[in-house]
């Protein structure tokens, strides 16, 4: 009994020195698992920029600088470049290393911009969906670990619409004709849709707000501002007949009915905005920035004075801060000039959302006299596979710095805003360093720092000849590459016999030979002796190895079309059951990994209903449509966002991509009927979601 109460105080008194210490202090804690405590002081200095310096002091690790994010990224470049220690999606936490390396010099960086972003709407879609606080947390320390200070932040921003809503007479039935399903709120956010994927539970309303209250504390704790969205004219479809508001039909996006556009000339444009700034404001307080979008791809604006919407839009805004800045995302035609031409410089910031491929910064006179943020999209749809832009994204940026034509003194941030995340961690290490590399660098020269940092000691070899390879292929890919995103696999295709993509935006061409990949997993595969038990290695030795079959894969294909058109029924046998048998082997693969699993995507769905049967079944048929189908019919086979979001995951290689191949040779070399794809992927939905 003694002995219960004496560690139940020891445990009250540690929660009690965690909760006293500062928030920089509890990160390293967190992120050391407890290691760092007497092993590294911090030290705040007042600056005009942001710097951090770090040196030893007496047997102790010391890192200055002048705020708890500038003093985080501190923390990471020691962890990195001294310790050998790289934390990443796949590695969130790590002890320090016994005995502790202290730096041998004093190194000092300051950033070259005040502002660096993150995150996509899509995001929060693909990636995002279902994670609970735990996760949530350890992002946070990994965005200021990172140095990310106005991530974009729209957890629970539903919330603010029901209790919105509430206030103008809708009944909860009709809230749940507007609001999105839990994994398609980036598209009801951005006015995309409405209602797909819901009606949400009750409950999910007061737990997410819940969670983004946790997470502002967190995120404020360290100094890190969210991005909210703000009112950007968006109001439900049926709210002209039901409010008697004077509303714009901007259109269908890919089949689905976009939410209607208040009219800013409507004289109650100002009370429903306000209105929304009020609700926003009660449950979360206020930002330094708000974002908003409005005709976010192919809206039509058609009858709407877009000088008066952009003054309305900032007009409402500064009422709900005066000092807030607008954020606005720079993709296809957006942002229209008569929009923003019209309002002052400083108080707009336009994220140039894909500056390694489309740097919209360069054309004309770039963004005038707006501020804007470079910014690496990377990744569309959460897809897998390696991929980069590295020599374009590090020439981009120091380009833009130096520029003097087309607006470069106008670049205050640098942004990653990927569709989906948890993949490619070396391109999210590189673009979160520009800021805070003085000098222009090449990739060749920075990438074995990284593989040191990646995987604990100076890489083999073997492994610096298989990186050297992926960094001349896949992590250079050509600027003028046709498709989204990564070289898609044609695993993940809906069957034909000659794919030129998985997704309908996307490309499925190789810019590189197949036995690049190929050799790059051979070489990592020579080196897993001297790594073994390494988590960095062992997560990257599968990514490449998947990779070296996703493009053997394609190969095949290919090949199989050629010999199709020869007439050589029984090669054409041989070739398809190899390819079959690759996806089998594909799947057992990335089987141990939990990270490249779609149990682990159906499971976290799952989670989320706290053991409400109905919403357990509703959250993993949101999760198993984004991934598949994505809509209904129309969506699927005339919107063409039919596997939009394909990922070459174990499970859903062989639950679905296989029978769809399989189905398809059967009816081609065998005589079967054609397959109805749809009716398979709908089918594969039903049974995720039980």
């Amino acid at each position: 009994m003694i002995r219960i109460l004496t560690l139940f105080l020891l445990a009250t008194l540690t929660t009690l020195q965690l909760r006293a210490l500062e928030p920089i202090d509890s990160l390293a804690l967190r992120v050391t698992e407890g290691t760092s405590a007497g092993k590294i002081e911090f030290r705040e200095i007042p600056s005009d920029s942001d710097f951090f310096q770090i040196s030893s002091d007496n047997g102790r690790v010391l890192i200055e600088g002048n705020n708890p994010v500038s003093m985080a990224v501190g923390l990471n470049w020691y962890l990195k470049y001294v310790a050998n220690i790289h934390l990443s999606w796949d590695r969130l936490t790590a002890p320090l290393p016994d005995p502790l390396p202290l730096p041998r010099t004093t190194e000092r960086h300051t950033a070259s911009v005040d502002h660096r972003y993150y995150l996509n709407y899509c995001t929060y879609s693909y990636s995002m969906p279902f994670w609970n606080e735990d996760r949530w947390m350890k992002e946070i320390d990994w965005m200021a670990l990172h140095g990310i200070n106005m991530p974009l932040s729209i957890t629970g921003i539903e919330t603010v619409w029901r209790n919105l809503l509430r206030t103008y007479g809708y009944t909860d039935e009709e809230i749940g004709r507007f609001i999105s399903g839990p994994a398609y709120m980036a598209w009801w956010q951005m006015n995309n849709l409405e209602g797909w994927g819901g009606p949400l539970p009750a409950e999910w309303y007061d737990n997410q707000a819940a969670l983004q209250q946790s997470i502002l504390r967190r995120m404020r704790s360290l100094g890190i501002h969210p991005v909210f969205p703000g009112f950007a004219g968006m109001v439900p479809s049926d709210s002209g007949d039901k409010l008697g508001l004077n509303v714009a039909d901007p259109g269908l996006w890919c089949g689905f009915r976009r939410p209607a556009f208040l009219s800013p000339e409507d004289p109650r444009f100002d009370e429903l905005a306000d209105a929304y700034y009020r609700e926003l404001a009660a449950l979360y307080g206020t930002s330094p920035y708000y974002s908003m979008d409005p005709f976010h791809e192919g809206g039509n604006a058609r009858g709407i004075n877009l000088a008066t919407a952009g003054t309305k839009i900032m007009q409402a805004m500064k009422r709900a801060n005066p000092d807030a800045k607008w954020v606005i995302q720079s993709w296809n035609e957006n942002p229209r000039q008569p929009l923003v031409d019209t309002l002052s410089a400083g108080h707009l910031i336009v994220l140039d959302l894909y500056s390694e491929m489309v740097p919209k910064w360069r054309r004309g006179n770039g963004y005038g006299k707006h501020d804007w943020v470079y910014c690496n999209l990377l990744n569309f749809g959460g897809n897998v596979g390696l991929h980069g832009r590295m020599d374009a994204l590090i020439n981009g940026f120091y380009d833009a710095r130096n520029d003097t034509i087309h607006g470069g003194q106008h670049l205050v941030g640098v942004g990653a805003t990927p569709e989906g995340i948890e993949n490619n961690p070396v391109m999210y290490e590189l673009t979160f360093e520009l800021p805070w590399r003085e000098e222009r660098f090449s990739s060749a020269d920075w990438l074995p720092g990284y593989l040191t940092a990646r995987y604990g000691s100076a890489p083999t070899p073997e492994v610096t000849a298989a990186w050297e390879a992926l960094r001349n292929t896949v992590y250079n890919a050509p600027t003028d590459y046709p498709g989204q995103g990564t070289v898609e696999s044609l695993m993940c295709a809906r069957p034909e016999w000659n794919p030129q993509s998985a997704s309908t935006w996307g490309c499925s061409l190789l810019f590189y030979s197949p036995d690049s990949t190929a050799k790059a997993a051979s070489l990592m595969q020579q080196a897993a002796p001297a790594y073994a038990g390494n988590p960095n290695f062992a997560h990257d030795l599968a990514d490449i190895t998947r990779q070296a079959n996703a493009d053997e894969a394609n190969r095949l294909l290919s090949q199989m079309n050629a010999t199709r058109e020869n007439g050589n029924r029984d090669s054409l046998i041989l070739l398809s059951n190899r390819f079959l048998n690759l996806i089998l082997e594909q799947d057992s693969l990335l089987a141990p990994h939990p990270d490249m699993n779609v149990d682990t995507w159906l499971n976290a769905a799952a989670n989320m209903a706290n053991g409400d049967e109905n919403a357990r079944r509703l959250y993993r048929r949101n999760a198993a449509q984004l991934i598949t189908v994505w809509g209904d019919e129309t969506a699927a086979n005339r919107g063409g966002l039919h596997d939009y979001s394909h990922r070459e995951w174990s499970g859903l290689l062989r639950g679905l991509y296989y029978p769809r191949w399989k189905a398809f040779f059967d009816h081609q070399l065998h005589g079967p009927p054609q397959p109805d794809y749809y009716r398979m992927e709908c089918e594969w939905v039903d049974a995720a979601s039980r």
